[in-house]
């Protein structure tokens, strides 16, 4: 099979919503010795975008956008792995988690989909993370970025207490912070000192993107 082919099975898996044929794909590249670098800035991140602009101009809705973003992690499951550490591929390394008393997580694992299919390493803390555990992972990871999400009013202030805890120990200049999630908006994460806000999942990747070389 042509790697042009392959491309293209891997961009129409994701356009199909199809995590089997993601699957597929990513097996295909693997087994053409196809870089996996390659096989996901050129077959998957094309996709996610179109996927994610999609999104934004109201083409397509929320269910699409969640199967496009499981269709992808399906595939990259197969290709992370096979990323050399130290890659110059990486752009950074994203930490990313719901905040502390929050368990949504649909949002925050769109948004890790799309980072990682744009060539970021991204550490997913899960949800319910507390201020601390972001910015210990941050350290221990070399991240120069933290992406919390809050999906409840009543949430939102730890995204707060992850700034003021990086003021506080002296680690600010060495971490951008970026929120999202349904209640943020951009208004919040300047009055809270954070270093933007991704009100889209495409919105987010272009902000981590600003910042991948740190802030």
């Amino acid at each position: 099979m042509s790697d042009e082919k392959i491309l293209k099975d891997l961009q129409n898996a994701i356009l199909g919503y199809d995590s089997t044929a993601a699957v597929r794909a990513a097996k295909a590249a693997i087994a053409a010795k196809m870089d996996p670098l390659v096989a996901i800035e050129k077959g998957f991140a094309p996709s996610i975008e179109e996927i994610g602009e999609k999104f934004e101009k109201m083409e397509i809705y929320l269910p699409e956008l969640m199967l496009a973003a499981d269709a992808m992690r399906a595939g990259l499951a197969l290709l992370l792995p096979l990323i050399p550490k130290g890659s110059k591929g990486a752009k950074a390394t994203v930490i990313m988690g719901t905040v502390q008393g929050d368990v949504h997580e649909i949002g925050k694992n769109i948004v890790s989909s799309m980072l990682m299919a744009g060539g970021f390493n991204v550490v997913d803390l899960g949800v319910d993370v507390k201020t601390i555990a972001f910015v210990e992972e941050a350290k221990k990871a070399g991240a120069k970025i933290i992406g919390a999400s809050a999906l409840m009013s009543s949430t939102i202030g730890s995204q707060k207490d992850i700034v003021d805890y990086l003021v506080s120990s002296g680690d600010r200049k060495k971490h951008a912070v970026l929120v999202g999630g349904g209640p943020t908006t951009k208004e919040w994460a300047k009055e809270i000192g954070a270093d933007g806000c991704g009100m889209t999942a495409v919105e987010a990747v272009k902000l981590a993107t600003k910042f991948a070389k740190g802030r």
